[in-house]
């Protein structure tokens, strides 16, 4: 038997081993069984061939190994040892079967390298060592999908600290999509491309994208359309059953004798019942009596069971006693307790924090017709927490004047002077007045408006002096006066053209000198010529000459820029002026020279939406005001000085103190907000006296310290604000008075507002076509 066992564990191994063939064991029976692998391995060889041309050879060696199985089989059934001689003869053949295999290794080298290694074990047998196997995906993997992130339910949060975002289905890191400034964020906001969602994918970490499919599922959703096409939202009606109503009955035959004739069955059930009842057999149902176990180990006390009066101490509190009845809460009031049907209704349809009481009176007869109280619970739980809640210690109340932690305003009559009144109205536009301006004299007032026209008047009177009629077809959005008192010019912005206008309203000293400001661009064009290429890159504003009509009624100098102008703003000292164009994209600020008639673009790429501009009144610096930052230049340095944050959503308007280290913004959420530049960048005040949007702010020019903003609700805001030279001292703002007079017209109250140079006037321009000084 064991020769049977051994050649069972040795088939197992199928594989060819040159190695194995010249193991020699330490005893004979080791060099009988590795003879006896040899020639198995031999036959399984043998076994697997399939081509016709080894046939003949397949059959002689396997003609051998048999031959050698039945001589091995005898030798190993006889106890004898093998001698030298026989070792000599297997070692030959065991060399020709060696031979053989070689042969037929060498025909099969088509065939892949095995992919293991034959070693020895401790004993000396032969050990198989199988390659590891390469994880690696070799195949075309174009439609495998994309990689997904394996973390499960874990929060993406918990990788903000690593350069990775989770791990792939092999166990790879996944890195950290690139991510840009807030800023460009912002900007890349502005064109949103096509499936865009603001979301980002908790998986990726990347902008989470919607098909087309995606889409149109939330569009039906959001219009109330059905989400799946096909679907019928009114099928037809299934009738289950039949909508006729059937005249003749199912069956005439008539009605049986036992459906009107009572049961004798059942009147025996129910007597015997009776009797059991009487004679004590059945008895009702009672329920079982409710058995309350209590804790023998606990001990409960009663603090105020034996109270005796005390001197009062500051840890003796006595236990707040009930009030006593009164006269309503008697079951058998007085009538004059007693309410009429209206108090009873207002008391029902108060809310129960409105009541006085927390009951109706009620009249009864007698006192057992006297119901069940309803708050009796309530009111015993309530008591409970009053016991409760009970103070164990006096304390003193603080006797604090609440008038004396408000701030100590000054008077308001110390503050003038101020403007309170209305004293004049300006009416002769058609439409909205959007933009006025008083002159640096303080004489007249230039304005504009819906019907494309500037008009010019006297302040004190209220009389049109002059007017021109710039467009048919645009309306003026704003009008400007020149600073300085050595030339009287007007700059009004209509769409995307810019117009210097001298009106003939002056001498003719002061109107020559005017034309040879403006005229001064073109002999030092003539002069300077361009040196840029024009084929290649357009100028960024051309000026040129208005039509002759214009020219005629004093219009001399039009500068045509890329985009519709909202905002002009004028250097002190009357040389240079900016124009801000809020859709202009990178040409949307530009600075113009109007000595030379040049125009400059200061900005290749501006981070948000600009909406107003300002030089500072002192010094080489220009402040820009996109749609929630305020960002100032040095102009001399071209440097980037301080980025101050309002705070607000969008900004409006702004405008500078005389000094230079204040300024005041106004929003569009209802909000003006005064900043320090000195003290931070956040806002020092916010003051919120406008229901509806502010649509301009301006300081005084003149040196009194008063300031004003004007709103959509037709309402102007006047107020007090001083400022001093110490550091040590804040600004003292307050507002003194709050002018109303302009109509509010499609949502739309006061545009634009303006100070007197000298005096404590304002000037406002209304939605209802009218203009006011306030005086």
């Amino acid at each position: 038997m064991a020769p049977q066992d051994a050649s069972k564990k040795r088939k197992a191994v199928t594989r060819d081993s040159p190695e194995a063939d010249n193991v020699a064991l330490s005893d004979g029976s080791g060099d009988i069984e590795a003879s006896f692998l040899d020639g198995i391995l031999s036959q399984s060889d043998d076994e697997d061939e399939d081509s016709a041309g080894f046939q003949s050879a397949d059959s002689d060696e396997h003609e051998e190994g048999s031959e050698d199985r039945e001589d091995l089989e005898d030798d190993i059934g006889s106890e004898e040892v093998p001698s030298e001689e026989d070792e000599g003869e297997k070692d030959k053949g065991s060399k020709v079967k060696g031979s053989a295999k070689s042969k037929i290794h060498d025909t099969e080298s088509d065939e892949p390298p095995p992919n293991h290694i034959v070693t020895e074990d401790a004993n000396g047998n032969p050990r198989y060592i199988y390659r590891d196997i390469d994880p690696v995906y070799d195949t075309d993997d174009s439609d495998a999908p994309e990689t997904a992130n394996t973390i499960g339910n874990i929060p993406l949060s918990f990788y903000d600290s690593y350069p990775h975002i989770g791990y792939d289905i092999n166990g790879k890191k996944i890195a950290r999509p690139a991510k840009g400034e807030a800023l460009d964020a912002l900007l890349d906001s502005i064109d949103i491309p096509k499936g865009w969602t603001g979301l980002t994918d908790p998986n990726t970490g990347k902008p989470l994208e919607l098909s087309e499919q995606e889409l149109d599922v939330l569009r039906r959703i959001q219009t109330n359309e059905v989400a799946e096409d096909g679907f019928d939202p009114y099928p037809a009606t299934i009738e289950y059953f039949t909508s006729k109503t059937e005249t003749m009955p199912l069956s005439a035959a008539p009605e049986p004798k036992r459906r009107f004739v009572p049961s004798k069955h059942e009147a025996k059930r129910v007597m015997k019942i009776v009797k059991a009842i009487r004679e004590g057999r059945i008895l009702p149902y009672k329920p079982p009596a409710e058995e309350n176990e209590e804790d023998t180990h606990v001990q409960r006390y009663d603090i105020w069971a034996n109270e005796a009066p005390r001197p009062d101490h500051p840890m003796n509190i006595p236990a707040p006693k009930l009030p006593p009845p009164i006269h309503d809460e008697s079951y058998h009031p007085p009538p004059e307790y007693l309410p009429d049907q209206a108090e009873k209704q207002a008391w029902e349809a108060a809310d129960d924090e409105d009541r006085d009481k927390e009951y109706l009176p009620t009249d009864h007869s007698s006192l057992r017709k006297v119901p069940g109280y309803e708050r009796f619970v309530k009111e015993k739980f309530e008591r409970c927490l009053d016991l409760y809640l009970a103070p164990r210690v006096r304390r003193s109340k603080l006797n604090i004047d609440p008038e004396s932690l408000l701030p100590k305003l000054p008077n308001r009559n110390e503050l003038k002077p101020f403007p309170t009144t209305c004293a004049t109205i300006f009416r002769g536009h058609e439409g909205r007045v959007r933009s006025l301006a008083v002159d640096p004299s303080g004489v007249w007032l230039a304005s504009g408006g819906d019907d494309g026209t500037v008009r010019v008047w006297e302040l004190l009177t209220g009389r049109q002096l002059w007017h021109v009629n710039i467009s048919s077809e645009e309306a003026i959005n704003v009008v400007r006066w020149r600073p300085g008192a050595d030339a009287v010019i007007i700059s009004a912005a209509t769409g995307q053209d810019l117009y210097f206008i001298v009106p003939p309203i002056i001498s003719p000293e002061l109107e020559t000198q005017s034309y040879s400001i403006i005229d001064a661009g073109f002999g030092y064009a003539t002069s300077n010529p361009s040196s840029t290429d024009s084929t290649k890159k357009p100028p960024p504003a051309q000026w040129t000459r208005p039509s002759p009509r214009l020219l005629d009624s004093g219009v001399l100098l039009k500068t045509h820029l890329r985009s519709t102008i909202k905002v002009i703003s004028w250097h002190r000292r009357g040389e240079y002026l900016t124009t801000v164009c809020p859709s202009g994209q990178t040409s949307a600020v530009a600075i113009h020279t109007l000595s030379k008639h040049l125009t400059q673009q200061p900005f290749r790429r501006l981070k948000g939406l600009p909406q107003s501009a300002a030089f500072h009144p002192s010094k080489p610096i220009f402040f820009v005001a996109t749609q929630r930052t305020i960002r100032s230049y040095d102009l001399a340095k071209q440097e980037l000085l301080k980025i101050i944050q309002p705070g607000a959503r969008w900004i409006s308007s702004f405008d500078v103190h005389p000094q230079g280290d204040n300024l005041i913004v106004g929003s569009y959420d209802k909000r003006l907000l005064w900043h320090d530049l000195d003290l931070s960048a956040r806002p020092y005040k916010t003051l919120r006296y406008h229901s509806k949007a502010i649509r301009q702010v301006a300081f005084h020019k003149g040196g009194l310290p008063l300031f004003a903003d004007a709103s959509d609700d037709g309402s102007v805001q006047v107020f007090h604000g001083k400022v001093v030279g110490d550091l040590m001292e804040n600004a003292t703002i307050v507002p003194v008075t709050l002018l109303r007079g302009h109509g509010v017209r499609r949502e739309l109250g006061v545009m634009d507002l303006d100070w007197h140079p000298r005096e404590a006037w304002c000037v406002s321009a209304g939605a209802d076509g009218t203009c006011r000084l306030w005086m």
